[in-house]
């Protein structure tokens, strides 16, 4: 890569990181009830704590900033390895139904077996993921089969699919909801939406495994996703495994998703905004391509939360749709953008 390119590089993860840190030091001092710096830097250091400053940050705040930006770093990642795989611009995990897929499993699951489980127990915190690994791998299959033509995966078909599968498993997580309690129905529904209000320390943990496993092994084939760009006649004259590197980047992918939305609910357009912003700031080589997208789905995600929380407070809007008014607009430009 060019010096100038890979200055280009390094500044843009320097501007993310001090992006990121201002949303951080924004969301952890501000909201109902404001607590300076000094006395966050004083509570995490446990310089004469305060009760009611451990509550405030390491009960509420700081488990939602952490999920927020886990989250974030996932979506991101995973929506430029699914455009790089299909190389079509306007995949996202959220628009070809994978979150919906992983999101019906895991409503499944909190239908059939979240009243008879422990949730502090490693089995209970770690099988939400699993559902939704299990169901986003589902979803994904449905929809490749369904858009494979002639040998290859047509993005139209792609596209098309995916928005009817999602309606599906939307419909059937919807007829699951409303099938439970008035209680849980409540909890089903808002967590559809995409919300992290209720984030824990335990979601962390159960989301944690899958990124340190899966995250590596997309950035070590990040070459793999420049190759895919060929024609795939070029990629077999190179001798490249071309469906085993497209599944193992499917497979990861889909895997970071389904973690995600077991601790989020559906958050859509993430994995769709960051990877496009991305290219057009460093370039279209994935292994800075990768980095900067995560980087932009923690800011994105943190910063989306910040505002649910705090705009029309005391009430609180899903950031799921916080998200949204951002990224339907955009979605819909990239479109035009396409047809032109």
């Amino acid at each position: 890569m060019p010096n100038y390119l890979k200055g280009r590089f390094i500044l843009t993860i320097f501007i993310m990181l001090c992006l990121i840190s201002l949303v951080f030091y924004i969301s952890i001092t501000n909201g109902s009830f404001d607590i300076s710096v000094s006395n966050v830097i004083r509570t995490i250091l446990r310089i004469n704590p305060n009760e009611d400053y451990d509550l405030v940050i390491f009960d509420f705040r700081l488990p939602r900033i952490v999920i927020a930006g886990l989250v974030g770093l996932g979506l991101g990642m995973a929506g430029a390895v699914i455009q790089g795989v299909t190389r079509n611009g306007l995949a996202d995990p959220g628009i070809l139904g994978i979150n919906a897929g992983a999101g019906a499993a895991i409503v499944a699951f909190m239908f059939f077996f979240q009243g008879n489980m422990n949730g502090t127990d490693l089995l209970s915190i770690m099988m939400q993921p699993i559902f939704g690994l299990v169901g986003g791998l589902l979803a994904a299959a449905i929809i490749f089969l369904f858009a494979w033509k002639n040998g290859k995966l047509d993005p139209q078909r792609l596209i098309l699919t995916g928005i009817a599968i999602g309606s599906g498993f939307g419909a059937f997580s919807l007829y699951l909801s409303l099938k439970m309690k008035a209680s849980d129905f409540e909890m089903a529904t808002v967590w559809i939406s995409g919300t992290i209000y209720n984030a824990n320390w335990y979601y962390s943990l159960s989301m944690l495994p899958w990124l340190i496993i899966f995250i590596p092994i997309i950035y070590k084939k990040a070459y793999s996703l420049d190759l895919l760009q060929l024609e795939e006649t070029s990629l077999k004259s190179l001798g490249m495994a071309v469906e085993r590197e497209k599944s193992w980047l499917l497979i990861s992918a889909v895997a970071i998703v389904s973690a995600c939305v077991s601790v989020s609910g559906s958050i859509g357009f993430v994995g769709l905004m960051a990877p496009h912003i991305a290219r057009r700031l460093i370039g279209l080589k994935h292994r800075y391509i990768l980095p900067v997208s995560g980087l932009l789905g923690v800011l994105l995600v943190m910063a989306s939360d910040f505002v649910a929380k705090t705009v029309f407070a005391p009430a609180e809007l899903p950031v799921g749709i916080v998200i949204s008014l951002i990224g339907v607009p955009y979605f819909l430009y990239l479109l035009v953008k396409t047809k032109a």
